[in-house]
Formats: C-alpha cells, structure tokens, sequence
C-alpha cells in the first residue's frame, strides 16, 4: 500500500491528506462539517471577496460562520488588489479563519472579467505582490489554489508554484486544467507531476477528476503530490473521503453505504441546512443536494421534480423520506 504521511500545512498536523475543494454555493459550513465527519482533512470555505462592502451582506457573514466547525478553518478569498486581499485576510483572520487560501483557479466569466481568480495567472509580477501583501499580513498559514496556466499556450503552473514558494504559501492546490478548458476534457497530471517535482518546500496537492478511491491512488503515485483534493465528486457522496482513506491505507474497497445510511445522512444534512439558513433559504440550498444524493436511484427524476416544487421544510422532509422508503421497498 501506499506509505502516505498525514498532510501538515504550517503548524496545523491534518488528519489525512484528504482535502474538500472550496466550491462557490456548495461548501458552506453545513456541507464542510458533514464532508469532515465522513474523512475529510480538511474542507476549504466558498471564496469570499476582498471588497470590504460586501462583508456586512449576510450571504459573506455566513460564508464567514465557522461555529462550531470541525480544525482547522480555512477560509478562501478571492481578489486582485494586493492591498485589499491583505485587508482581507487580516478581516477572515479575525474572524476564526486559522488558514488563508487565496483563489488563484477559479475560471467563472465574472471573476475572471475583474481579474480574479484564475485570470491573475495571466500576471505573474501581480501573483507575487498579492502573495507578499497576504503572507505578511497574517500569522496564520496561507495556501494557494491554482490551475495549469490561463490556456494551453500559458501553463505557467511551475513559475506560479517557484513564486509561490519564495513568498511563504505553505500549500499549493493545483486543479489539473487551464483555465481555457474549464472543466472539459482530462486532468493534466503531467503538469502537476512538474510542478511537485519544481519544489521542496511546500505541499503539492492535486485536484481534478478525482472520482474513486483507485484513481485517487493512481493521482497521488503518479504525480507524488502530497495529497489530494475532491469537488464535484464529494457532491451527493460525502463519504467519498472515508472510502477513499480506507482504500489508501488497506487497499480495500468499501462497500457502498445502505439506503438507509444514505437517507440519514442527506436527513441530517437538510436538518443542518434549515438551521444555518432558516426555512426559505434552506429549502432551496436543499435542492441542489437532493438532486445529487438521488442521482441514479429509481425515480429519481420524478422524485427531483415533485421536491423542487415544495417550499417548507416539513413537506421536503416529507418527500425524501417517501423517496427512501420507495427505494428500500
């Protein structure tokens, strides 16, 4: 089996080298604290923005709420202004954030347009005054989150990792892709395998297509990265890192969880979604994870298109604990 450390990242000793990607709408306090129940490392915030007027917005103050979440908190921001991501850190800092991640991969149209995450690649003078600014402004560790290069013809991953690792980042994320390519075709492991290769001092962890327990073995021997890093594949299948970890370190495949596990976990979850955002919002933030956990059981569209059409929190529960007993029946 794989001889694989646990991941550190400055003086915080993680449990695994299993992280959750950051992922805008999705990786709020609910779904982060569920993800590392079921074995996540670590579990990474939605990116919140280096404009201070948007803090007060009580969609960044949730973004922003760690009670009671599972160390070590890490916090992602997002930004191109130096200054202004340094203002940043030292506010997320000041509220619980025990590790700074900058958003250097994002590809979205609006955060790019402002040249933001992923369009700062483009950069490199600018990539090194922002991770000086954030480094020095901060006594917690700062990682930083990246993809190949801005297109096939600029894959600059290894120059961004050198800069990178003079500033101070303690860990490098890197997504397998340009951002050109969005997330179409195959993870570029050669790329990252480069890029491991290029430093000494920092962790190398590898993102991209990360979906069983197996490839994630056959990422982390391929590219020697330090650990691995899952996002879409965690999306209805938290306990895609307990899986995974089990596999790494026995080489055994666990079997799939009952129906009955899976209805109460998503149960539990939409419980935690309720109570971070209260009914309306709630129920709606529920929507996208119902779709998820339901993808590939019987009726599930069905299921999907009667659920999505209720608006309270009893009636959704009502649904999905019809849909679940369907299935078992």
């Amino acid at each position: 089996m794989l001889n694989i450390p646990s991941l550190q990242i400055g003086s915080h000793q993680l449990p695994n080298c299993l992280v959750l990607a950051p992922m805008a709408g999705v990786t709020d306090r609910p779904f982060r604290q569920l993800c590392k129940q079921m074995g996540a490392g670590m579990a990474v915030s939605e990116m919140i923005s280096s404009n201070s007027l948007l803090w007060g917005s009580e969609k960044t103050k949730r973004r922003a709420d760690h009670t009671g979440e599972i160390e070590p908190r890490s916090v992602q921001i997002a930004g191109s202004d130096p200054k202004l991501m340094a203002e940043a850190a030292q506010h997320n800092v000041n509220n619980g954030a025990q590790i700074v991640d900058i958003n250097m991969g994002c590809p979205a149209k609006k955060v790019c347009n402002v040249m933001a995450g992923s369009a700062l690649l483009q950069d490199e003078d600018l990539v090194k005054r922002i991770l000086d600014e954030v480094v020095n402004a901060v006594d917690v560790p700062v990682t930083l989150k990246i993809r190949t290069g801005w297109n096939k013809e600029q894959r600059n991953a290894i120059n961004i990792a050198r800069i990178a690792e003079q500033a101070g980042i303690q860990a490098l994320s890197i997504h397998g892709r340009t951002r050109a390519c969005a997330y179409k075709g195959e993870a570029e492991y050669d790329t990252i395998a480069a890029v491991k290769a290029a430093v000494n001092n920092i962790p190398v962890i590898a993102n991209g297509d990360i979906r069983t327990p197996e490839k994630a073995k056959f990422v982390l021997e391929y590219t020697k990265a330090d650990g691995i890093m899952i996002g879409r594949a965690a999306q209805g299948k938290p306990w895609i890192f307990r899986e995974i970890w089990h596999y790494l370190q026995t080489g055994e495949i666990l079997p799939e969880p009952s129906v009955f596990e899976v209805r109460d976990i998503l149960l539990k979850h939409m419980e935690n979604l309720y109570q971070f955002y209260g009914e309306y919002t709630g129920v709606r933030m529920a929507r996208k994870h119902l779709s998820w956990y339901s993808k590939g059981q019987p009726h599930a569209a069905l299921f999907r298109n009667t659920v999505n059409r209720v608006d309270s929190t009893s009636e959704q529960m009502r649904l999905t604990h019809e849909f679940f007993e369907q299935i078992a029946a």
